[in-house]
C-alpha cells in the first residue's frame, strides 16, 4: 500500500495530567504516516485524485491548539480518528511527542505511537 509521511508538525497545546499543563501548556510534535492509493494521482497528475496533506497538517495543529484532555493517549486517538474521517485515507500512524515533559531530571521526550485503520 502507498503512503504519505508528514514529519515535524509542531503545535502548542493544553493537554496533560498536571494542572499546570492544562493552564501553561506545552509543545507537541506529531509525525503522520497516511496510507492510501496513490496510483490514480500518479497517472493523472491531478491534486483532486490524491490527498491534500495540507489538510492533515491544519487538522493536527487545530486539534492540539483547541483540545484540553488529561491524557495524551486521548489526544493521539482523537487525531487518528479525525485523520481517518478524511477522504481517501485508509490507515494512519500517529506519533505524538512531548519534547518537554514536566518530569524532574529528564531531558528526553515521551512519544506515543498508534496505528489505526478505517473500520
Amino acid at each position: 500500500m502507498d503512503s504519505i509521511k508528514i514529519t515535524g508538525i509542531r503545535s502548542y497545546g493544553y493537554t496533560g495530567y498536571l494542572p499546570e499543563e492544562q493552564v501553561l501548556g506545552q509543545w507537541f510534535e506529531v509525525d503522520l504516516t497516511l496510507w492510501l492509493d496513490l496510483a490514480v494521482a500518479a497517472g493523472s497528475d491531478n491534486l483532486e485524485d490524491t490527498f491534500d496533506y495540507r489538510e492533515a497538517i491544519f487538522l493536527v495543529k487545530e486539534i492540539i491548539k483547541t483540545s484540553k484532555f488529561a491524557l495524551v493517549e486521548k489526544l493521539v486517538e482523537v487525531i487518528a480518528d479525525k485523520i481517518l474521517s478524511l477522504n481517501k485515507v485508509t490507515q494512519v500512524r500517529v506519533q505524538l511527542s512531548k519534547p518537554g515533559a514536566p518530569i524532574p531530571d529528564f531531558s528526553g521526550k515521551i512519544t506515543l505511537d498508534i496505528t489505526r485503520k478505517v473500520q
